[in-house]
């Protein structure tokens, strides 16, 4: 099952770079590079800081608090001091808007 939310508009997200979006109770990052959108869980698997306030290098986001770094294509940890995988969420950009498929939790 698939449930495609209206997270933002293409132009609010700069290439290489990343936004925060709420939702439901949840909170989550959506990454654009060049025409590609990716998003993720929003919070850091090592202190549970956003990632939205870290800084986006082609396809890694880096967390703002202790530079841990993660793929945002597959959520792969990238270096110390994260180890635990990001969750990432299937993202697609439809005319100018980009949506995230964010199942249900449970």
């Amino acid at each position: 099952m698939t449930q495609w939310i209206d997270a933002a508009a293409l132009d609010d997200i700069d290439d290489e770079d990343v936004k925060r979006f709420d939702h439901a109770g949840r909170t989550f990052a959506i990454y654009r590079v060049g025409n590609d959108v990716y998003a993720s869980d929003g919070l850091c698997t090592h202190e549970q800081v956003h990632l939205s306030d870290g800084l986006v290098m082609g396809h890694v986001i880096e967390c703002p608090k202790h530079n841990g770094r993660f793929d945002v294509r597959d959520g792969k940890p990238l270096c110390a001091p994260v180890c635990e995988k990001l969750r990432t969420w299937p993202a697609k950009v439809e005319g100018d808007r980009i949506l995230i498929d964010i199942l249900p939790e449970g």
